[in-house]
């Protein structure tokens, strides 16, 4: 089983930006797809985007298409979320999440699909 841990989150003003990241152990993490996941107090985990193994598909939830960015290093068993422009409705916890690459990139944005989860990384925006 991969262990995930998410660093990166914190306290920002609307406008700034944060950079998230998400560090797997334990497994090959090119053997995964990733996905990043929120949820703020009172509402459901929610979609943010999720990458491929390979990084040849991303998915954005359209809520956050063209602000923010999620890459992957597979050399470095990581992968990133770039969050710009950020709003005071993005304010949540984050978390990262993984399934295995045999599972089809269409189901990437169906929380469902992963079987792996980080502890998740708080994310405030001030206004």
């Amino acid at each position: 089983q991969v262990q995930l841990v998410e660093s990166g989150g914190g306290l920002v003003q609307a406008g700034g930006s944060l950079r998230l990241s998400c560090a797997a152990s334990g497994r090959t993490f090119s053997g995964y797809h990733m996905g990043w996941f929120r949820q703020a107090p009172g509402k459901e985990r929610e979609f943010v985007a999720a990458i491929s193994w390979g990084g040849a598909r991303i998915y954005y939830a359209d809520s956050v298409k063209g602000r923010f960015t999620i890459s992957r290093d597979n050399a470095k068993n990581t992968v990133y979320l770039q969050m710009n422009s950020l709003k005071p409705e993005d304010t949540a916890v984050y978390y990262c999440a993984a399934v295995s690459r045999s599972v089809p990139t269409t189901t990437l944005t169906d929380p469902l699909a992963y079987h792996a989860w980080g502890e998740g990384t708080q994310v405030t925006v001030s206004s």
